[in-house]
Parts: C-alpha cells; structure tokens; sequence
C-alpha cells in the first residue's frame, strides 16, 4: 500500500483513474495532484536520500501518452508499458538509472488505449507470434492487486490469434490472478537467486521462500512457468548458494509441474552511471563495482556495460546448466546473456 498518490487531470477521464481515487481516498490514504505523471514535485524528505525512499512508497496515477512501445530482447518482441517504476529496493536494478530522478511508481489508465496498441503490433507481424514483456520497466505484480491492469492485460491476450505475454516478479501477491482466464498465453515468471543476493541486496522484496509458493500456485493455475536466475552474482560459495537455490525450487515446487518451466540466465552488469546512482542510494552497499574486475561490453544506447570476464562467465554458465539438466532435465532454457 502506497503512503501517498498524486493523480494527473487527465487520469480522471477513466474508469480507472476514478476507481484508484476512490479506492484510496475511503483508505485515508495521502492524495496529491500533479500536471503530469512524469512532473512530481515536492516529495517529503530533508535530503536526496530521503526524498528517494519516499518516492519508492509513492504512486503515481496518470496516462501513458507515448504508444510506441520500446523493444525487449531477447524476453520478448515489445515492452508493454502498463507501469513504470518499482516498490523494491534492489541494489544492482538497471531501473537505478533508467528512472533516473524520478524513482516513484507510475500506474497508467489507459490500459485499453495501450492494448489496441499491442493489437496494432500483433496484426502488423500476424501470422507471426508476437511476445509482450509487461514488466521492462516495473515490476507490475507489486502494483496489481490495486489496479488490475495486468490482470485486464492477461485475459485480454488469452482472445488474441497472434499474441503471447510475459512478465517477471519478485513479490508473492497473486491470489488476484490466479482465476483470470489466461489459457496458457501468459508465462508467469520469478525472479529468483541465491540467498546471498536476496540478503543483501533486495531488500523491500518477497523471500525466496514466499516467492515459490506463489510460483507452486501459478503453476496449480495452470500458467506456463518461468524463472529468470539474475543478476547470477560471484561471492564466496556462489556455486553452493546456487545449487541450494535449485534444490530447494525441486523440492518446493509441486512434483507433477517440474517439466512445462523455462530458465533465463542473466550475469550481473553494471554501468558508469548506475554505479553513481548506486552508491548515491545505497552507500552501505555490499555489491561489488570495481571496473578493474570486469570485461567492458558495449550496451544500448552507447553506454558501455560491465560483465564478468569471458573465463568466469563459462564458468558461470556450465555450472548453471548442470544444475538445469540434474534437477529440471525437461526444462527449457531460453538464453545466457
């Protein structure tokens, strides 16, 4: 639950934007107005690092005007925008610097808008399927269960020819969409990793634990499965800490549903500017950012990027399809980046 809102004029004009309103004004919850989603002013706090934990606790009500979608390799064809921004606080989160100084939760009402968009894509690429990312940049499970959006989002791709959609969480609050009618055309994925990532640097998530259950019942909904194992971080015992994580995902996860899960594998990589925005936000940080340590690739945009060294990333890799082919031998393994 959000400790204030601030709504845009325009939200207004929608269903939605009229149903958070009252939704949060019966809760006594905080309401602001702003010109724009993207113009928050005057968020509580004496200092930078203040008023940046209170925008994680802010949301934003508004109306997505750009209807362009961005792409999203190699998860999915399209980014599709439902939110943007996140609740969690994870230390290594690229939304560090795409957010930039704006790091409070937008929700947009025009989700209808935004799906006859996606239609426009679908029927441009058809008799091609065309894959939709709904969580590039939020993370809209944490955010759904006030809005419904990706709810709406799902049942509407269930009626699609040519449309599939995807999205990944860290949170365990699903029992909202465990009843949609989704018809296998939505994979449900976790993000999960070792306990010493999840320790130390996401704080403000679900545990490891909280986020199989929910998984077990994604998966007892009959939802295609996912999980995405990122950022894959070195530290002392990473190879134990990893293979823990497997073996608890076999032993927790329903005996019957080990088979239909795919696993994404993405290294950590940092930026020049991400490590600012980092140790601007999380000076305690434990997270390791020393460029010397590092291969230097380029990235989007021109920026370059920071991966483990070739030797390591093999290793890395080897080790964590091992671990796939011993316990989910049937698994799909969509990609290593």
């Amino acid at each position: 639950m959000p400790e204030r809102i601030y709504i845009e004029p325009r939200a207004y004009e929608y269903p939605l934007g009229k149903k958070l309103y009252d939704y949060f004004s019966e809760r006594g919850v905080e309401i602001n107005e702003t010109t724009s989603h993207n113009q928050v002013r005057n968020l509580p706090g004496d200092n930078d690092f203040q008023k940046y934990r209170n925008a994680k606790s802010t949301l934003v009500v508004g109306v997505r005007k750009t209807l362009k979608f961005d792409t999203s390799k190699p998860s999915a064809e399209y980014a599709l925008p439902l939110a943007t921004g996140c609740m969690g606080h994870c230390h290594y989160c690229y939304l560090q610097t795409t957010m930039g100084s704006k790091p409070y939760i937008r929700t947009y009402v025009n989700t209808d808008e935004i799906l006859a968009r996606a239609d426009e894509y679908m029927n441009e690429h058809a008799p091609k399927i065309t894959r939709f990312e709904a969580s590039c940049t939020s993370d809209i499970v944490g955010i759904d269960h006030l809005t419904h959006s990706l709810k709406s989002t799902i049942e509407h791709m269930a009626k699609t020819d040519h449309g599939v959609l995807r999205f990944v969480t860290k949170f365990e609050h699903v029992d909202h969409l465990l009843d949609a009618d989704h018809r296998g055309k939505t994979r449900f994925r976790f993000s999960v990793n070792a306990n010493f990532v999840i320790k130390y640097f996401e704080p403000g998530t679900s545990s490891l634990d909280k986020r199989i259950e929910a998984a077990a019942k994604v998966q007892e909904a009959g939802y295609p499965l996912g999980f995405i194992v990122a950022p894959i971080y070195i530290h002392d015992g990473w190879q134990e800490g990893y293979e823990q994580l497997f073996k608890t995902l076999y032993e927790k996860l329903p005996e019957g549903g080990r088979d239909d899960i795919s696993f994404e594998f993405i290294q950590h990589r940092f930026t020049q500017p991400a490590k600012r925005v980092i140790e601007k936000n999380y000076p305690m940080t434990k997270l390791e950012l020393d460029e010397s340590k590092r291969r230097r690739k380029w990235g989007r945009y021109g920026i370059h990027k920071y991966v483990y060294e070739k030797s390591q990333e093999e290793e890395m890799k080897t080790f964590l399809y091992r671990l796939t082919d011993r316990y989910f031998p049937e698994a799909k393994i969509e990609y290593f980046t």
